[in-house]
């Protein structure tokens, strides 16, 4: 642990130039940097299209594969409370933008390393902290400068910053297959009135085995996880479907918890079972009677939602049943159907019900499930079926179409879009470091050490492509500096300096600030503590 340097102060020298810890605070302060700085070189190799996977066990042997910086620090058991702070940094960034998880803890590794050498070249947290507040805000601008608006309707650009996110996960190859699809869902549940309003919960994504990610589609309609039941002989395809979402249980009542019935002769138990025969009957003419030919009934906790007698009874009547929808799923399908859940028989009215072309249980793998097509008024809801030939492939496609559709919502939000490649953190580094020639005092050493940092991003997507860092980095400065073209970056592909606007790899500026504004505010933060105390 390096230790805390004490001079005695040199007189004439201006109060504040230099700073001295005692070793308590220099320690604590050394650990939580060193802690954070540790985490994120752990996963600093993942960054970029050439980044490596990590392979996560759980306790209970489950696996996770992915390159994902939200995923590998959200699932990683991290002790240290200042670590643990670099954990909640990328799901900031997750909630943000949604991309970019693993560049703002790679950035925030970087710039910790910067300020444990200024701290012990005597420089005061608090200049460093209000410093790197200054040079954020600047490299927000330069950013800004350098940014390309957009016109929302341009699909072909949205489809490319669709390609360069998919870009760097595992099933990057089937980018051409995942961005247009990330690109139609985003645009469909869109209100233009109100774009900054998207939300990606009216986007359901269905993961099933078997076929390839090529498979992946975007389904016209609904799809849903749940069989329909055909155990007592009923339809499983039924055309000019009204469609019914019931939250209540079609069987007989049930006694309250640590009660019973005692039945004493054959007469009383005929008399029950006839009773709830009649129960049930009762249910099913009013369903029936509200014109209802398909019924999507609720997953029930208390007893079950549907028994076999009823079942039985709801096949006669030509209703088709999905059982066990899950509450969670309600009000998307809600809002798909356009039709009010009902949580009584009485309150089932036709008013209350969807309406669609096709109700139909299909084969999907080794599994089937329910597809409904051709809704009459249907929401602004979009369904995916995410295809693959393995769970741990399914899943990593999953999040990845999720990085793609925040990347297309981060657009439609603020309609902007940078180059990718390193470009832009190495034209903010270079103009910060003129920027800091005309400041005085301590502010220029903090900022120049700001700039510095943000080369972290070229160096190691340059490392990771198995180039020669230095020389790709220093090749990167000499074509900012002398064409004064600040679209240059790192072409991974060629392995050599390109203009990467030329290459289509481009990404939403919400990322590039978000990150920036995010690594800063958490390093500004670790700055700050001196000590730490245990409490009850």
């Amino acid at each position: 642990m390096a230790t805390a340097v004490s001079a005695p102060p040199a007189s004439g020298s201006s109060a504040g130039e230099r700073y001295s810890d005692n070793k308590l605070k220099h320690d604590i302060r050394m650990s939580n940097m060193n802690a954070a700085k540790k985490l994120a070189d752990a996963i600093r190799t993942s960054l970029g299209p050439r980044g490596m996977d990590k392979m996560l066990v759980s306790a209970n042997n489950d696996v996770t594969i992915t390159n994902d910086g939200a995923t590998i620090l959200n699932k990683m058991e991290v002790s240290h409370p200042a670590a643990k702070m670099l954990v909640e940094l990328s799901k900031s960034q997750d909630i943000a933008a949604g991309d970019g998880t693993t560049s703002v803890t790679v950035l925030c590794g970087s710039l910790l390393n910067k300020c444990i050498g200024l701290l012990e070249r005597g420089v005061h947290p608090t200049v460093i902290s209000d410093a790197m507040g200054r040079a954020c805000d600047k490299a927000c601008t330069i950013l800004q400068d350098m940014s390309i608006p957009l016109d929302i309707d341009d699909r072909e650009a949205l489809i490319k910053a669709a390609t360069t996110s998919l870009g760097s996960k595992v099933v990057a190859q089937y980018s051409n297959v995942l961005a247009p699809i990330a690109v139609d869902s985003v645009l469909k549940i869109m209100d233009k009135e109100r774009p900054e309003m998207v939300d990606l919960r009216d986007i359901k994504i269905l993961r099933k085995s078997g076929g390839t990610i090529d498979d992946t589609e975007m389904v016209p309609g609904l799809i849903l996880d749940s069989k329909s039941s055909k155990a007592a002989g009923g339809p499983t395809r039924v055309e000019n479907a009204k469609i019914a979402l019931v939250q209540f249980c079609i069987s007989p009542p049930k006694t309250d918890m640590e009660n019973s019935v005692v039945v004493s002769d054959y007469q009383q138990m005929d008399r029950i079972l006839k009773e709830e025969r009649n129960y049930i009957i009762g249910l099913i003419k009013k369903i029936k009677a509200s014109g209802c030919n398909v019924l999507l009934i609720q997953k029930s906790i208390l007893r079950d939602a549907v028994t076999d007698l009823s079942l039985h009874y709801l096949a006669k009547a030509k209703i088709l049943v999905v059982r066990d929808v899950e509450r969670d799923d309600v009000e998307f399908i809600s809002k798909t159907l356009r039709c009010q859940p009902v949580a009584h028989v009485d309150q089932l009215t036709p008013d209350k019900l969807g309406a669609a072309e096709l109700v139909a249980s299909v084969q999907c793998g080794a599994d089937k499930m329910v597809k409904i097509t051709g809704i009459q008024n249907m929401g602004n809801t979009v369904s995916v079926l995410c295809r693959g030939s393995n769970k741990l492939v399914i899943e990593e496609a999953d999040r990845s179409l999720h990085d793609a559709l925040c990347v297309i919502r981060c657009l439609v939000q603020k309609r902007f879009l940078i180059v990718g490649g390193g470009a832009p953190e190495v034209e903010a580094s270079q103009r910060l470091g003129k920027w800091a020639r005309t400041l005085p005092g301590m502010d220029a050493v903090c900022v120049k050490a700001f700039a510095d940092a943000l080369e972290v991003i070229p160096y190691t997507l340059a490392e990771n492509a198995g180039l020669n860092p230095i020389e790709i980095v220093t090749e990167l400065r000499n074509k900012h500096a002398a064409t004064g073209n600040a679209n240059f970056g790192i072409n991974v592909r060629k392995g050599t300096v390109t203009d990467i606007l030329a290459e289509n790899v481009v990404q939403p500026l919400l990322v590039s600030t978000s990150a920036l504004s995010l690594a800063t505010e958490c390093v500004r933060m670790i700055l700050k503590i001196d000590d730490i105390c245990p409490v009850r």
